[in-house]
């Protein structure tokens, strides 16, 4: 758990408890995962690398709340959790914010606490840089880069959620926090000069070209993070702008299969622009590094692998996606993105419109794991369900040595799309282009003449359950109807939720 507290204090210690590379293992072993700013020997260029590899465990190491709450307003989710004691949780998926809630807290807590740390980590870089020499100096360029590309990730997130928020620059962060928040606008407009800054000094090759920290972040990472940044601002013809710069650059491509690009076959895929990576080493004993799954599973299933276990059903794709997605015979993309249950399938049969469902309907994944029925959810997210005949032979835990997807070119291809449905010009393909694209990898017909409105369709259908990138759409075009769904009433006033009330009693929020 990370304490805003802490944000308060000088920081004293860099964390680097995870490793993305090999090469750095025995370094990190060495010093037990702590380096000491006082005992570091700033000459020493070849551990330059060591507080880059700590900023990167802060952002992968993601508490478990993050995602959930990040994206369980969205209409193609639902809290699940049904009987379980986590209200607040389930409240917020209605839209009734208790902000003495544990988790708004503890959410609030992780980034703030991420992002001291990364900005530490790009000082501790900068006082390397002072000592090198040669190339080194370009190096220390880059990895600074780096960690300004982590932090503006995790400011953008933030300001999603609560919009006017603090703006860390630094690791003295009193300063900061004194001059209060700013507003969504501004944090927006930050992380966009902030990704400027960056890509200069960024590698221009895809993350999973990189040798050096695999899948890291490169120029392109960047350039995705200030699209998002600008489309939040709604300046659609920056957004043209910058995600055909990604496009023209020819290095990103569809990952061919759909269901097996969120499993293992497609980590670190040419599709993949961001990805939080996890690993159990392919060793059936000894650590892991692995994001806790267990909130997406099912409470009961019947898995293909007998020892696999289960979860605890939270994040439910909603029925109004499911039916969405019925509707257009999304095959492929429904399979992928919804597990079923027989009780489930028995709910969504209820309506008269679906009495009759298509065959590939069913409680049996694709891989043989059965999700039986059970109290707190009727589906669960297929996305973050990692197939148990993937599972590492003697890892049992649930999505073990799963990645997390967070940009893919699919979602770059539709802004593009979508700011051009806006009035935006762009010339290396047409609208209809981008989402054909798309819609080409799932077997889905063409369209022609799109609308935002058909954008907006392709986006929920092909990036359900992620991110909250729905949720966010939709109170960016102020659409309330979509989300007021379900026996659900959404208003503006319930767009950003309200600031956690240990932080108000803490900090100058108002």
């Amino acid at each position: 758990m990370k304490n805003l507290k802490q944000l308060l204090k000088p920081l004293a210690l860099l964390l680097v408890a995870f490793i993305t590379t090999v090469s750095c293992s025995d370094k990190l072993e060495e010093n037990d995962g702590q380096l000491s700013a006082d005992d570091l020997d700033f000459t020493a260029s070849e551990d330059m690398i060591l507080p880059l590899i700590g900023a990167y465990s802060e952002t992968y190491s993601r508490g478990w709340e993050d995602p959930l709450l990040i994206g369980v307003r969205g209409d193609d989710v639902n809290a699940g959790g049904v009987g379980d004691a986590q209200g607040g949780f389930t409240n917020a998926d209605l839209y009734n914010y208790d902000n003495g809630y544990w988790m708004y807290n503890q959410v609030w807590e992780n980034f703030y606490g991420d992002i001291t740390d990364i900005v530490n980590s790009g000082e501790t870089i900068l006082k390397y840089k002072e000592f090198a020499t040669g190339d080194n100096i370009s190096l220390a360029d880059q990895y600074i880069a780096e960690t300004k590309v982590l932090s503006g990730f995790q400011h953008l997130q933030m300001s999603r959620l609560w919009g006017d928020i603090f703006i860390i620059t630094n690791s003295n962060v009193s300063t900061d926090i004194d001059n209060g928040v700013d507003t969504k606008e501004d944090v927006m407009l930050y992380v966009s000069e902030l990704m400027d800054e960056a890509i200069p000094f960024l590698s221009d090759m895809r993350p999973n070209e990189r040798t050096d920290v695999p899948g890291g972040v490169t120029k392109y990472t960047a350039l995705a993070i200030k699209a998002l940044a600008n489309l939040e601002l709604e300046n659609y013809q920056a957004v043209a702008d910058i995600t055909a710069e990604i496009i023209s650059s020819n290095k990103f491509t569809l990952f061919p299969d759909f269901y097996e690009l969120f499993k293992k076959p497609g980590k670190l895929s040419n599709e993949s622009l961001f990805e939080l990576q996890f690993s159990d080493y392919n060793t059936d004993t000894g650590n892991t590094n692995n994001h806790l799954y267990a909130p997406f599973g099912p409470s009961s299933w019947t898995p293909a692998v007998s020892t696999a276990s289960g979860g605890w059903g939270f994040y439910e794709p909603s029925l109004k996606y499911i039916k969405f997605m019925i509707d257009r015979d999304e095959e492929t993309r429904l399979v992928t993105s919804v597990c079923f249950t027989p009780r489930g399938i028995a709910e969504i049969m209820l309506d008269p419109s679906y009495s009759t469902l298509p065959s590939y309907i069913s409680n049996t994944t694709p891989d043989g794991d059965v999700f039986n029925d059970y109290t707190r959810a009727m589906f669960a997210s297929g996305k973050h369900y990692l197939p148990s005949n993937q599972l590492t032979p003697g890892r049992n835990d649930y999505g073990s040595s799963k990645n997390f997807n967070v940009i893919r070119y699919s979602e770059i291809l539709l802004m593009y799309a979508e700011a051009l449905t806006h009035g935006a010009s762009g010339s290396i393909m047409t609208a209809d282009q981008a989402v054909n694209m798309v819609r080409n990898r799932v077997g889905m017909s063409p369209l022609s003449g799109v609308t935002t409105d058909d954008v907006m369709d392709e986006k929920f259908a092909e990036l359900g359950m992620e991110w909250g990138i729905r949720y966010f759409d939709m109170i960016r075009l102020n659409k309330y109807d979509e989300l007021s769904y379900e026996g659900r009433t959404f208003t503006a006033q319930d767009e950003l939720l309200p600031y956690p009330q240990a932080q108000l009693d803490l900090l100058p929020l108002e």
